[in-house]
């Protein structure tokens, strides 16, 4: 859903719930969720949005500067930096061994690291989503790519991007879905869209994120 506040479209995800308040929140990805009543009309929703409008704007405008001048990354030992693993910012040493090591060593090992915690995270959460989908692939490969987040060839092989393992869950099992769902459909027509609204129905959030955040997902 989305409303229209000082010349500035908000768009926001509605989860209705047992509960006696409408609750807006902002997310770090600056995805905006409104917590609402079960049976809460659509107009007294967007008129809750727009009360907190000039806040949900002033919030979003922030989260974007912020976004803009990234901290560089150290590649060194005790280097710090936004070093991304499932959506949250880790320092170096979080996520790899570094004392002892080059940069060259580090961004080698770093990029190891990646692959392996991509490999696993795609394979512990496919088979699930494999079996609702009724599809089962050929292979699944974790690769490197500067274009795609994920692939599915007409053989029915599955590749997933590396850099995933820097995207929150949520983030991954939108590519996941979405390559399964090509399984079904080769194309971009309105039944694939569909088949993975059938399965993750807020799946433009989650491909919102891996639009905005994209940028950042690099080594």
């Amino acid at each position: 859903m989305n409303i229209r506040h000082n010349d500035q479209t908000i768009e926001f995800h509605v989860e209705y719930a047992k509960r006696k308040k409408i609750y807006v929140q902002i997310d770090s990805n600056g995805l905006v969720t409104v917590k609402a009543p079960n049976g809460m009309p659509e107009e007294a929703i967007c008129q809750a949005v727009a009360l907190q409008g000039d806040w949900i704007l002033q919030n979003k405008a922030k989260q974007d500067k912020a976004r803009e001048a990234p901290k560089p990354k150290e590649y060194r030992e005790g280097g710090e930096g936004d070093f991304l693993h499932l959506g949250r910012r880790c320092r170096l040493d979080e996520l790899i061994p570094t004392e002892g090591r080059t940069e060259e060593q580090l961004r080698a090992d770093l990029k190891k690291f990646y692959f392996s915690s991509c490999k696993k995270i795609v394979n512990e959460r496919i088979g699930a989503y494999a079996k609702q989908l009724k599809v089962e692939p050929k292979s699944i490969e974790i690769i490197e790519s500067t274009t795609k987040w994920g692939s599915c060839d007409s053989k029915k092989r599955l590749n997933f991007n590396y850099l995933l393992a820097m995207a929150p869950v949520q983030a991954i099992d939108y590519v996941i879905v979405h390559e399964l769902c090509h399984l079904h459909h080769m194309n971009h027509d309105r039944s694939f869209w569909r088949k993975l609204g059938s399965v993750l129905p807020d799946y433009k959030e989650r491909e919102a994120y891996l639009n905005r955040y994209g940028n950042f997902m690099v080594m």
